[in-house]
C-alpha cells in the first residue's frame, strides 16, 4: 500500500477520503465559500498539502453528481498534481450550469486519484512503424 503525507494548513480543512470501499478516487473539500456564476470558473482552496509517493501523480476529476446536478466540473480535467509539488492543493471548478451555484465550506467539490508514473525516454526517429489505424483520427472509427 502507498501513503500520501497530508498536511493541513487551514482549520476547515478534511483530509482526502475514500467515500466507499473499492472507490479509485479520494474526496477533496473545499474550505471556503465561494459564488460560481454561469459560464465562469473559480479556483477553490482545499486547505492541504501532500506529499506523494515516488512515481506517481495525483489526478483531480470531477465528481459526477455535481456534474449531474449542477454543471458543476474540474476545468482543466484531469488536473495533474506532480510527485515533487508541495504548495496547496486548489481545484479549477467550472459551472456550466444555468445558474449561479455556491461552493461552501467542507464541500465535497472534486476527486483526487493516485496513478503511477512511468518515466520514458524522448527518442527522435525518421520514421514510425506502421499500424491497422496510420493516420486516421478524429471521427475515423464512425459513430456505430
Amino acid at each position: 500500500m502507498y501513503i500520501v503525507k497530508v498536511k493541513k494548513i487551514d482549520s476547515f480543512a478534511k483530509l482526502p477520503q475514500y467515500a466507499h470501499p473499492g472507490d479509485a478516487g479520494l474526496d477533496l473539500y473545499s474550505t471556503e465559500e465561494k459564488i460560481i456564476n454561469s459560464g465562469q470558473s473559480a479556483l477553490i482552496k482545499t486547505g492541504i498539502m501532500i506529499e506523494l509517493p515516488e512515481n506517481t501523480e495525483a489526478q483531480i476529476r470531477p465528481r459526477s453528481g455535481l456534474a449531474l446536478n449542477y454543471g458543476i466540473t474540474v476545468l482543466n480535467t484531469p488536473g495533474t498534481i506532480d510527485e515533487g509539488y508541495r504548495g496547496e492543493i486548489c481545484v479549477i471548478l467550472i459551472n456550466h450550469g444555468k445558474v449561479s451555484f455556491k461552493v461552501q465550506k467542507e464541500m465535497k467539490i472534486a476527486q483526487m486519484v493516485v496513478k503511477p508514473v512511468l518515466k520514458i525516454e524522448v527518442k527522435e526517429v525518421e520514421e514510425l512503424t506502421d499500424s491497422n489505424r496510420s493516420k486516421n483520427g478524429f471521427g475515423s472509427s464512425g459513430l456505430i
